[in-house]
């Protein structure tokens, strides 16, 4: 079983042929709503991926509540730890460009009312050997309570560091597994400015210091990672992004699922790199995941 402690959002879509400057006002293309956070993304992505997923939340009591749910129920999420509080669904503004790049905007509302009560009780509904996910969209304290107590209880926890917070450096090295991209790694290593064998060298430093297992996402480059003494490398696919907003939470629940499913790191570093790139051939966060037979033809 996957736990997955944190964000579930309505993500507000505008696209646009380039991105607007500080100050400058540019003629949109589209507008689309999707389900989004990057709790129920992440959730979404282990789902589909093949793994028995609970997601731990929180919704508000409006309109966008049920569309942010509803491709988790769709998909037999596990959704009774998702509590429903009288503020709004938390919302994520994201505008896309013409090259697939995007910016976002996200407003927790509903996300803020996270506890670390909640905490506790999703991992107290947790076995030994059972997974822990989390992110960076709901309150620090209640992400630090959740990693507490799933160490306490010997749960595998995995933390995507996203977005990245004054806390994030901290949080990250209390995971057992720690996701970040390249700027978000800088934070972690306290270095900026590393690529290539420099940041390899960063990470393995950092895995050799903590015993954490620190995966790097490179964009188009992949994926690095440092486990159990070595470095490792997955190459997702070639292809021209529409939308690369769910790549990143893609990639991290499929890796999750693929380790709960026992399969070896390497393996596992693939598959999860195949599915973040696919999740960049559609519009949208949650629409975009792919099925885990879409994965599998791609391997």
């Amino acid at each position: 079983m996957i736990t997955v402690f944190g964000s579930i959002n309505m993500d507000l879509i505008a696209t646009t042929a380039r991105l607007p400057k500080p100050g400058e006002t540019v003629a949109g293309t589209g507008f689309s709503t999707a389900a989004g956070g990057k709790g129920a993304n992440q959730a979404l992505a282990a789902r589909r991926a093949g793994a028995s997923v609970r997601m731990a939340g929180a919704v508000g009591s409006d309109s966008f509540a049920e569309g942010a749910l509803a491709l988790l129920k769709e998909a037999g999420t596990d959704l009774g730890l998702t509590k429903t509080v009288n503020e709004p669904t938390g919302t994520a503004h994201i505008l896309v460009g013409g090259d697939g790049e995007n910016v976002i905007v996200v407003v927790a509302s509903a996300n803020a009312t996270v506890s670390e009560g909640d905490a506790s009780t999703a991992v107290g509904k947790m076995s030994a050997g059972d997974t822990l996910m989390l992110q960076l969209e709901i309150p620090a304290a209640s992400v630090e309570k959740a990693l507490v107590e799933a160490k306490r209880r010997g749960i595998r926890s995995v933390i995507n560091i996203a977005p990245l917070t004054p806390e994030a450096a901290r949080l990250g090295r209390m995971a057992d597994i720690v996701i970040a991209n390249e700027t978000e790694f800088e934070l972690l290593a306290g270095k900026s400015g590393i690529a290539g064998a420099e940041r390899e060298a960063a990470m393995k430093s950092l895995h050799d210091e903590t015993g954490q297992t620190v995966i790097v996402t490179l964009g188009a480059e992949g994926v690095a990672a440092a486990h159990q003494g070595e470095i490792h490398r997955a190459r997702g696919l070639t292809i021209e992004p529409v939308d690369t907003v769910g790549a990143g939470d893609t990639f991290c629940g499929y890796l999750a699922a693929s380790l709960d499913a026992g399969l070896a790191f390497p393996d596992a570093l693939r598959r999860a790199a195949v599915a973040g790139s696919l999740a960049c051939l559609k519009p949208g966060a949650q629409p975009s995941i792919p099925l885990a037979s879409e994965v599998a033809a791609r391997l």
